[in-house]
């Protein structure tokens, strides 16, 4: 068994399908960090990020 992983970066403009690949990609079970998801999260309202900005 390999234990060697690819890390691979997804970036492009709008509308130039990085969401798509992304559900390639999860359809294929690869582990997917959307880091949208993590900074909404981050500065949501009553959140420590967003205190700390305004």
């Amino acid at each position: 068994m390999s234990l060697n992983k690819y890390v691979v970066g997804l970036t492009g403009g709008i509308a130039s399908g990085k969401t798509t690949v992304a559900n390639l990609f999860a359809e294929y079970g690869i582990d997917l960090v959307d880091a949208d998801v993590i900074a909404r999260e981050v500065v949501s309202i009553g959140s420590d990020g967003l205190n700390a900005i305004v």
